[in-house]
């Protein structure tokens, strides 16, 4: 895909168009949809059919912070674990990180 067909809206852009009618959604068909039946289109859907399982039940939003930079060594197979992972492999490790921290001071807090 081009980058020259790529637009970008903020949702408050996006809120307006729709108030002045210039959505092509049809939102009266798509608000008829039973759970089912949106279901259904989810799992006949290549791009979804493998989230359809997920539990969400427990995800959470995610604000990123200001990132601070620094040096670190980690070893050879930990990078290339990562990398091999694809683009934003660094934000990754970040979240791993994240969450080791966070499972630590939750067990400080226990007892």
């Amino acid at each position: 895909m081009s980058k020259e067909h790529i637009v970008r809206y903020t949702a408050e852009e996006i809120n307006q168009k729709i108030a002045r009618g210039e959505s092509l959604t049809d939102w009266a068909r798509v608000n008829a949809k039973t759970d089912e039946e949106i279901e259904r289109d989810m799992r006949d859907d290549p791009d979804w059919c493998d989230f359809i399982d997920v539990d969400w039940s427990k995800a959470e939003l995610v604000i990123p912070h200001r990132k601070k930079a620094i040096s670190i060594r980690l070893d050879d197979d930990i990078i290339e674990y990562f990398q091999s992972t694809g683009k934003g492999y660094q934000t990754r490790i970040n979240a791993v990180l994240r969450h080791f921290v966070r499972e630590q001071t939750a067990g400080k807090d226990k007892s």
